[in-house]
């Protein structure tokens, strides 16, 4: 079966939502992505309309998306597309999901410092409840 792979570049919406089920480890969370385009009329950048994602992960990347990543954070998400469509209350909806793969820190618009997880050291992945301001990039000394 042949899979839509998309990489998409945004911001961090809402905070990762973790859960340990029977299953094991899923996270999820939406990625705010705005185009950016240059007009050259009027010489200036120019904002497209913003869209919204879901992105899940599971197992291991769900564990490490809960420690690292806090709302506002600008992001790079690579994963297979899913989208799905469903009526309600007589509307039907169209939502766009990302089935993540891997997702990093956008490191155009900051720093970060990569901490490589011990398997079975639940401190490194233990969520962080502090929120920083958009422009704060996470770094680790």
């Amino acid at each position: 079966m042949n899979e839509t792979m998309v990489t998409l570049v945004g911001n961090a919406a809402t905070p990762v939502d973790f859960r340990e089920t029977a299953t094991g480890s899923t996270a999820r969370f939406r990625l705010a992505v705005t185009p950016r385009r240059w007009d050259r009329e009027q010489q200036v950048w120019t904002d497209g309309s913003t869209g919204f994602y879901t992105v899940w992960a599971r197992r291991t990347l769900a564990a490490n998306l809960s420690g690292s990543v806090s709302v506002g954070e600008p992001l790079v998400v690579h994963g297979r597309l899913k989208v799905r469509e469903e009526e309600r209350d007589g509307v039907w909806r169209t939502s766009v999901d990302i089935d993540a793969v891997a997702v990093g820190h956008d490191l155009t618009r900051g720093t970060a410092a990569f901490r490589r997880v011990v398997r079975g050291d639940p401190a490194l992945t233990a969520p962080t409840h502090r929120q920083k301001p958009a422009t704060e990039m996470a770094s680790v000394s």
